[in-house]
Parts: C-alpha cells; sequence; structure tokens
C-alpha cells in the first residue's frame, strides 16, 4: 500500500480514538448510547462480539463488563472486564444480573439468517439493549468504503478487493482471501433489523442526510 492510500484510509476508517470519519461517528455514538442509558456506570453490561480496546477508548464505562468473542483477550489488570470465549449465536444461558447488552457492528458478521435469529433470542433475554449494524442502503460499503459493493454480484465484489487500496479488508493477497472477506460481511436492511428486534426502537445514525447505520435498542420496561 503507498503511503498516499495509508494517509486517505487513516482519515476514513482509521483506529479507536483518531480522528478519521470512522472515528468522528462512532463518538456521536457514544454520545446517543450514553443519552438512551445515563446510568451506564453503574450497569453490568454484557457485549457480544465486542473487544477490550474498543471500551477502554470509550468515554463511557460501565460498572462491570462481560465480554463474549470468539478469540481470547487479555486484560490481566482490568478486573472490571472479564472476557468468555463464547458463541453469541449458540450462548446458553446468558449471566445473571445482566443489565444491558450491548454489541456494535457484529450482527452482519455472524453468518446467515438462522445464527442472527439466535443472536437476537439471546439479545433479547435482557430488558436493555443496544445493537448497531451498518445500512445495508447507504452508499458506501463501510468496511471497504466502496459505494455500492454490497450491492454488485459476488464475482465482481471479490475482482474489486483485489484491487481497491481502501477499507479495513486492504492487503487481499489471492482470490480465495478476497472471496473470504465477501461471505464473511452480509448488511441488514432496517426491515431485517424489525425483524429481528421486534420489541425495539430504532435509531437512525446519519451522514450527509442518508441512514448511515442503524440501531435497535430497548431501555427496558
Amino acid at each position: 500500500m503507498s503511503s498516499l492510500t495509508r494517509s486517505l484510509t487513516q482519515r476514513v476508517v482509521g483506529p479507536y480514538g483518531g480522528n478519521s470519519l470512522s472515528a468522528r461517528a462512532r463518538v456521536k455514538r457514544w454520545r446517543v448510547f450514553a443519552e438512551t442509558f445515563p446510568n451506564i456506570s453503574e450497569m453490568s453490561v454484557l457485549d457480544l462480539g465486542g473487544t477490550a480496546q474498543a471500551w477502554r477508548l470509550a468515554p463511557v464505562r460501565p460498572a462491570h463488563l462481560t465480554l463474549w468473542n470468539l478469540f481470547p483477550q487479555n486484560v490481566p489488570d482490568e478486573p472490571w472486564i472479564e472476557p468468555l470465549i463464547k458463541d453469541a449465536c449458540n450462548p446458553g444461558e446468558v449471566p445473571a444480573g445482566i443489565d444491558l447488552i450491548y454489541s456494535n457492528s457484529v450482527i452482519e458478521h455472524v453468518g446467515g439468517h438462522w445464527r442472527r435469529e439466535r443472536f437476537a433470542e439471546a439479545v433479547r433475554t435482557a430488558d436493555r439493549y443496544w445493537v448497531q449494524t451498518p445500512n445495508r442502503y447507504f452508499i458506501l460499503e463501510p468496511h471497504f468504503m466502496f459505494p455500492w459493493l454490497q450491492h454488485l454480484p459476488f464475482w465482481l465484489r471479490k475482482t474489486a478487493l483485489l484491487k481497491w487500496p481502501f477499507g479495513h479488508g486492504v492487503g487481499a493477497s489471492n482470490v480465495d482471501e478476497a472471496l473470504q472477506m465477501v461471505l464473511d460481511i452480509d448488511l441488514l436492511s432496517l426491515t431485517e433489523l424489525r425483524f429481528y428486534f421486534p420489541d425495539a426502537e430504532i435509531f437512525r445514525e446519519r451522514a450527509g442526510g442518508l441512514t448511515k447505520s442503524l440501531v435497535a435498542f430497548k431501555c427496558g420496561d
């Protein structure tokens, strides 16, 4: 990747805590989240698919955080974080005492309708939840910053990623790797999100007047 391409990529989809477009969008989303759950500092939160790093850099912090993910996370000096290796689509019992279930940009990666249903069932066991996902009908595919990539045929998406120098997926070195990137993502529409979370309110996160991402949330009974 050239230095110019790397610079442009960082400006658009740069890291947590940076000044990229994605980082600024996350700051706005955290603000809405904190307004929706003003007592978050007193809550016990279960994050499905999240990372310790995202919460370290967040402007809000729960009293206790349980992380479920498919890979181990090392947090030896942070007793408020409990990382567990668990599949959120096959969770078993959600731990007692959880005040809020949270998920950010995960449901589009879990793999197909059946697994999304299981994921949503786990989320809906909580009285309060917050599930964010990119909007399928936003002009840019958010992982690769490619206009309308999500609506192209699979073979064309695969071919594009072998050449396209921007986004999180930069660096596909062969056809199989590019196809794996394409198959790992299945963006949701507003209709689908409402189907999975019929008891939720929907927040539309906008960019340039268009709905960039969607949040299904429930504040409790």
